[in-house]
């Protein structure tokens, strides 16, 4: 008969490989962990320096927030981004809408008045505070309705992050997750802070070559478009009409004895006359429409999408609302004004070159203007073919 004696030493050798194992398998398991996160932030890392080069790379207003709008959500996972812009004088809003913005596109981006609308904590606003931080928490509908008017998910956590340029704060990257634990108080800001920079950066200088984009194709005493704007905005419109098949119209404006005024008012005068009657005439237009100041006293207007008597209509108001009251001047001087105006029309955007036509119609134009002051000015003129 044969009898097993286990040993104490044979079972603690036993314990002790399954504990080894054990540890083994955990650090294993561990190991796994975290080459998957090593992995994870690698791609992260990659999917952002892809961001700040496309965003970067972008050459206007557009494009700038096209890209932020469009890739920041995927890359960084989130469930809401907008983006506030400090616009005290709606300089910038202004700006862009006359360059061809639609802001219809970009629900995201919003304009304040005010630093304090951001929703930052400016604490004390001293030369020599310090710049604020990025403001994390739970999502508050009443407290961040501001910079999340209409979120397309129900929030949980947002990171509100102040976009700063020298010190200077321009507007806020506002972030929002459905994951209540994605931005906490306690939680790091480097990376997003980083992140914020390099949209401000980008911000600013975008903004500011726009900004002398519109100063290039502006004229600088009535603020309408300049020549150099609508000849190039009318080989767009050609072309685009050519593809929708839709008509387009141009008219010539002249203010009616303008030496005169210059005679007698002096070129002061003179100048409020012509920002005035600027005034006017975009009174009549739609956004669509543009204005610009080929030089002197004449005018020029582009209309979208309207036939010859369409734009002849829209003549007639602006004829009648130059002539309707008369133009107050400094020292309570007041000048009646009428202008004669000449209009044409594109059925169809025309044949031939795009360059050859916009001249076609500009000297159409230009010759219903000459009929016009020649039947005794202060009257709207079509052009018609012989």
């Amino acid at each position: 008969m044969t009898h097993t004696i286990n040993s104490p030493v044979a079972e603690a050798g036993t314990s002790a490989v399954i504990d080894y194992a054990a540890e083994n398998q955990a650090l294993r398991a561990r190991m796994a962990y975290m080459l998957e996160q090593a992995e994870r932030n690698h791609e992260i890392m990659m999917r952002h320096q892809a961001f700040d080069l496309e965003i970067v790379a972008a050459t206007s207003f557009p494009e700038l927030i096209g890209s932020i709008f469009r890739s920041l959500p995927i890359i960084s996972e989130l469930d809401g981004v907008t983006l506030s812009l400090v616009d005290e004088d709606a300089d910038i809003r202004t700006v862009m809408e006359r360059l061809g913005v639609d802001f219809s596109t970009f629900p995201g981006l919003l304009f304040v008045t005010s630093v304090d609308q951001l929703g930052l904590d400016l604490g004390a606003r001293t030369a020599a505070a310090q710049p604020p931080r990025p403001v994390l928490g739970m999502f508050d509908a009443t407290r961040h309705a501001a910079q999340f008017p209409q979120p397309a998910h129900r929030l949980q956590s947002v990171a509100v992050v102040p976009l700063l340029r020298n010190k200077r704060i321009i507007g806020s990257l506002n972030l929002g997750s459905i994951d209540p634990t994605r931005f906490t108080p306690s939680l790091g800001t480097d990376f997003v802070e980083h992140m914020a920079s390099i949209i401000a950066i980008c911000l600013e200088n975008v903004i500011s070559n726009e900004m002398l984009k519109y100063i290039g194709l502006t004229d600088s005493l009535t603020g309408v478009y300049n020549r150099r704007y609508i000849d190039r905005r009318l080989l767009e419109e050609i072309s685009r009409a050519r593809r929708q098949n839709y008509d387009i119209s141009f008219m010539y404006i002249d203010i009616d004895h303008f030496k005169r005024v210059n005679d007698t008012l002096g070129h002061q005068g003179g100048d409020e006359v012509l920002r005035e009657v600027a005034g006017r005439i975009k009174g009549e237009l739609r956004l669509s429409d543009a204005l610009a100041r080929f030089g002197g006293e004449e005018f020029v207007v582009l209309l979208i999408d309207a036939d010859l008597d369409s734009a002849a209509f829209v003549a007639e108001r602006i004829r009648a609302g130059i002539a309707a009251s008369m133009i107050g001047l400094p020292h309570g001087l007041q000048v009646s004004i009428t202008g004669s105006i000449g209009v044409a029309a594109l059925s169809g955007a025309g044949d031939g070159t795009a360059e050859a036509t916009a001249l076609e119609l500009v000297a159409h134009a230009d010759e219903a203007l000459y009929q016009a002051k020649s039947a005794g000015r202060n009257r709207v003129v079509r052009y018609q073919a012989q």
